[in-house]
């Protein structure tokens, strides 16, 4: 048996090789996914786009995620990670580029919705895979640092694109076309180091000593001996799970908060007459709260090994701070709340994905995962749509915060729930 410094030293090689490049790529992605929220200072008024007209566009990103999300996801477990993540990230970055051809309704949500068909299976796919690396104990910090790009994204991208936004444009094209060309170039790149640098497992891992894939392949194969009937799923079974259904509804509150948030903040700033780069420097307050956040909220659970209160409270603390910030016109205590907001949006994350991952393996795993995600993700097409249809009809964004409120909250109680029926049938056995 190998000792626990040996074991250390192995998880902390295989972090160092995957996480980056991983990390990089859900940067791009999330960055890809929402700056139509910066890009639409300058849009909106060139192709006459009104905040319905945005909002459902913003949003039928989702309607292509959700369709494709989980034949991706299985695709992905059939075919590899490294040929399908590479595929998914060329195939992005080409659609995100090319909606600088948008002149319309119709063309932008048809470049809307290929985007969200071709980025369908990342998310997903990257925490089905990082399962065949890391065992369940070590999965909410490692899912933290993938996921902590999310925040880091907008941290980086919200003054990146208010630049961008700033120039006026080059190259005959107007600035917020010039956005979605650059920002969409990296995936490109990205795509070609995924191909260079991943691993489909750790037998194929020939950066890894004999001994250390020997201590990797034992650890795993220990902690799936213990979930065995788990992994003898079927992917019917898996996508009909009740407790799989429950988590994707959860998971629907968890993020709605997050994209309410970036595709109106950046509107929401500049109506308080900031320049394009303040807008983004301000717009990337919450989300450098929530980086924060994440990274030591997920040691925490791990450390503790506590999953349940580790979503339910930042839930909470998102849902109460979201409603607090609907109340509030003016902007320091309406950042402070949604700052507020933004760490309970991020830190639930990380834990709350090592519920969908214990549940089951193999191609069942691959299709759960994949179903919480897409379902969770529908959110974002719903919460803009939502707040744009009250802005229409307000004027203002405070009915559009109050209703976002609602989902995190809900999203606590029935994750509550959920724990406490687990823990239930736990100790009928």
């Amino acid at each position: 048996m190998p000792d626990d410094d040996a074991e250390t030293r192995v998880f902390d090689k295989v972090r160092g090789r995957l996480i980056p490049i991983l990390m990089l790529g859900y940067f791009v992605a999330f960055l890809d996914r929402v700056n139509i929220g910066f890009a639409s200072l300058r849009m909106n008024h060139d192709l006459g786009f009104g905040p319905t007209v945005y909002g459902t566009g913003a949003g039928i990103f989702f309607v292509g995620y959700f369709l494709c999300e989980v034949p991706s996801n299985v695709m992905l477990e059939l075919k590899g990670a490294r040929i399908w993540i590479t595929r998914i990230m060329i195939s992005w970055g080409l659609v995100s580029m090319a909606t600088a051809a948008v002149r319309g309704p119709i063309s932008f949500y048809l470049a809307r919705f290929a985007l969200g068909a071709a980025e369908a299976g990342f998310y997903p796919g990257v925490i089905f895979y990082l399962s065949a690396w890391f065992p369940r104990a070590e999965r909410a910090r490692v899912v933290g640092w993938f996921t902590l790009a999310n925040p880091v994204a907008a941290v980086a991208g919200a003054p990146l694109s208010g630049a961008i936004l700033g120039t006026g444009g080059a190259f005959g094209l107007a600035s917020w076309q010039l956005l979605f060309v650059l920002e969409g170039l990296p995936a490109l790149i990205i795509g070609f180091f995924v191909w260079r640098l991943l691993d489909d497992r750790p037998s194929q891992a020939r950066w890894l000593t004999d001994e250390e894939r020997g201590i990797l392949e034992r650890r795993i194969a220990a902690d799936r001996s213990q979930h065995a009937d788990r992994d003898q799923l079927t992917l019917r079974q898996g996508l009909t799970n009740p407790r799989v259904l429950l988590l994707g509804a959860v998971y629907f509150g968890c993020i709605a908060g997050n994209y309410g948030l970036a595709f109106w903040l950046p509107q929401m700033i500049k109506a308080f007459g900031f320049s394009y780069f303040q807008t983004g420097l301000i717009t990337a307050l919450p989300y450098a709260c929530g980086a924060v956040a994440m990274v030591l909220w997920s040691a925490h659970s791990d450390r503790t090994g506590e999953r349940t209160w580790h979503v339910v409270l930042p839930l909470l603390l998102a849902g109460l701070a979201l409603l607090a910030g609907s109340s509030i016109g003016s902007l320091v205590p309406t950042i402070v709340c949604i700052c507020l907001a933004g760490i309970g949006i991020f830190a639930n994350t990380p834990p709350f994905w090592t519920w969908p991952t214990s549940l089951m393996g193999g191609v069942a795993a691959a299709g759960g995962v994949a179903l919480v995600n897409s379902l969770g993700n529908l959110s974002g097409f719903f919460a803009p749509l939502v707040i744009g249809a009250i802005k229409r009809r307000t004027g203002g964004f405070q009915g559009g915060l109050a209703a976002l409120s609602t989902l995190p909250l809900l999203s606590a109680a029935l994750m509550w729930f959920i724990a406490r029926a687990a823990r239930s049938r736990s100790e009928a056995r």
